[in-house]
């Protein structure tokens, strides 16, 4: 059989003629596809399903690769053209879903004698087809299609706002006191002697930590809290109102409760239980931690009553260097980027059984590095790792499928997209990469498969983050550490400084899902219905579930990308941090690299992607249901 291959991607100059040719073909091969099988119906329950296979990968490979390059390429005309073929590809896939002949062909199909993945993909089809809104009426259908071509937009308009409205603070050197030297020598003052710092990561997160000054901390807090405010206050608005008259024209109470019902939680009610639940087993923790950061920041501000997110990392990270001895400055001089990089494909490849081959392929910024992954001698698919800021490029941290795999047809391709420094990381920027790259281990991994239904990610929304969240785990141990982060005099990161890392880090823990649970709520609660003032809701949002004040003249939500993607769905990081912790309790932690646990690990809840419920997938691992034991003793540590 011939070797399947990566697809090609063009040269600088080609690159916008190439999106937008991948756009049309996607789309007319899509259509003929669909005319086809309009006019000749397959007359068996398997070629059915197959030609609606078709269909489905032919729209899925233009939608992956203008999806991709209207996030990360250089050039604002890809950018703009991507976007205008998702509009075109998403419409054409509104229309698809909502047409009833190819439902009434589909509907028809008599799935008792396929086989369970040939089933499985029958009943999810179909549902799919009754929430696109199939059944309804032509003036309800026609509605339909009219709000999901204006969310897209509307999301776009979110997302371009966040992207292009990079904010800044210009300061005297002196106020960047404490900073480490690498960061300083890479922000040098200017012809007037200020120095630029703008709310991009590798420039905020640093001063967030590390400044001395107050001032200048909260001069940062009040721009990124700031970011793409007032423009996506308004756009907020709109799509929230879009997505409440969705829901509602489909004969749901709330738009929560329509995107909740293919999660493993299942309603809207549900989430809300949930995020209660979380903050009541926080509490604690999260009261006496604060209660420490207060007592510190008051021997250096006696009348401080409270504390807020300007001085949040800041002490933090001071009570780590005086009560646990962790000097985070020390800690990042063991993790220059480069090595990280090359540390990271070593040990997932041990750990999956995998292997990572550099590849000199053309590819759309000389930042982005490719990958060949391979099993057992032979290629299972393409990654691409694009993992440092620039203008117009995504701001925050996530994977992208740029291909899925369908066995014997295509090979799975994704793109891991982050915005780290070029020299020293910090240890928390190494966790975040190890989290991010589980989500592309998991594409390639469960890439191989029949339907493109279920290829790769493609299980529950509320537990994709699960195998990223444990795969953190792996960047907290002292013997995986030892195999890549050393300083710049060949010296491995000692053991004891990782052990105390990561009681360190520990502390903390409950106000950190406190605060996720203020975001989990806010995402939930502006779905539930209307409000005129999205800032005074997060304020009271802020006030009951964190135990940190609400910044004032700050608006938070302008800058939420979630409130797009994951729209009433943050619950899900913690959701999947729950399942995460009682999966890594299969794991022997002085043995993390145990090829019999891994491999089962890898086998049962990677590689088969979406054929089996999240739940499902899980017990067959563990043996047993997933419990929320671990968690909760994790917790309560």
């Amino acid at each position: 059989m011939t070797e399947l291959q990566p697809q090609t991607l063009p040269t600088a100059d080609e690159f916008e003629d190439w999106v937008r040719d991948i756009g049309d073909r996607g789309l007319a091969s899509a259509r003929e596809l669909v005319d086809t099988f309009k006019k000749q119906p397959p007359a068996e329950p398997l070629a059915v399903l197959q030609a609606w296979n078709d269909i489905q990968l032919a729209l899925g490979n233009a939608a992956s690769v203008v999806a991709v390059f209207s996030e990360v390429h250089p050039s604002g005309a890809v950018r703009e053209r991507a976007e205008a073929a998702m509009q075109e590809l998403d419409a054409f896939a509104t229309e698809l879903g909502m047409d009833v002949e190819v439902f009434a062909i589909i509907d028809g199909v008599d799935g008792s004698g396929l086989d369970e993945d040939g089933q499985r993909l029958l009943e999810r089809t179909l549902r799919d087809f009754r929430r696109s809104g199939v059944d309804r009426d032509d003036a309800t259908r026609e509605r339909l299609a009219v709000l999901a071509e204006q969310e897209l937009k509307a999301g776009q308009e979110l997302s371009k706002h966040i992207r292009e409205g990079v904010r800044e603070i210009r300061v005297a050197p002196d106020a960047l006191a404490g900073l480490p030297q690498d960061w300083l020598d890479a922000h040098p003052a200017e012809e007037d002697g200020l120095v630029t710092v703008t709310t991009d990561y590798p420039d905020a997160v640093p001063l967030m930590t590390f400044a001395r000054d107050p001032q200048t901390r909260r001069a940062m807090s009040m721009e990124r809290l700031n970011v793409a405010w007032p423009a996506n206050d308004a756009v907020l608005q709109r799509l929230f109102g879009l997505r409440a008259e969705h829901a509602k024209l489909l004969g749901y109470p709330s738009w929560a409760d329509y995107d909740a019902e293919v999660k493993m939680i299942g309603n809207a009610a549900a989430i809300g239980e949930f995020i209660d639940k979380i903050t009541d087993a926080a509490t604690d923790s999260a009261t006496r931690d604060k209660d420490v950061l207060l007592r510190r920041l008051q021997r250096d501000r006696p009348d401080a009553t409270d504390i807020d997110s300007p001085d949040v990392n800041y002490y933090s990270e001071l009570v780590r260097k005086e009560d646990y001895a962790v000097d985070a400055q020390l800690v990042r001089t063991y993790f220059p980027f480069p090595t990280v990089r090359q540390g990271l494909l070593d040990v997932t490849g041990r750990l999956f059984g995998i292997g990572f081959t550099p590849v000199q392929t053309q590819t759309w910024h000389e930042d982005v590095t490719s990958y060949d992954v391979t099993r057992d001698g032979q290629r299972i698919g393409r990654i691409y790792l694009d993992l440092h800021p620039r203008d117009g490029k995504f701001k925050h941290a996530a994977q992208f499928d740029l291909r899925p795999g369908v066995r014997g047809r295509q090979l799975p391709e994704g793109v891991l997209v982050c915005n780290f420094s070029r020299g020293l990381m910090e240890h928390d920027e190494v966790v975040t990469l190890f989290h991010e790259f589980g989500h592309l281990i998991h594409h390639v991994l469960g890439g191989d498969q029949e339907w493109v239904r279920f290829s790769g990610v493609a299980t529950e929304w509320d537990f994709v983050e699960a195998p990223s969240q444990m795969l953190e785990e792996w960047a907290w141990d002292a013997d995986v550490l030892a195999t890549f982060a050393a300083n710049e005099a060949g010296e491995t990161i000692p053991a004891d400084l990782v052990d105390r890392m990561r009681k360190a880090d520990d502390f903390g823990k409950g106000f950190q899902a406190r605060t996720q649970m203020f975001y989990a709520a806010l995402s939930l609660n502006l779905h539930l219905r209307a409000y005129d003032d999205i800032t005074a809701v997060v304020q009271d949002l802020q006030a009951k579930y964190s135990v940190f004040p609400y910044l004032p003249n700050t608006h938070f939500h302008c800058a939420f990308g979630h409130l797009d993607g994951y729209s009433s769905g943050y619950y899900t990081y913690m959701w999947s941090l729950v399942i995460a912790k009682d999966m890594f309790s299969a794991f022997d932690r002085e043995q993390l690299f145990d090829a019999e646990v891994a491999g089962h690990y890898r086998d049962r809840v990677l590689v088969p992607g979406g054929r089996k419920d999240a739940a499902d997938l899980v017990a067959d691992f563990l043996g047993r249901p997933y419990t929320f034991d671990a968690y909760a003793s994790w917790l309560a540590e």
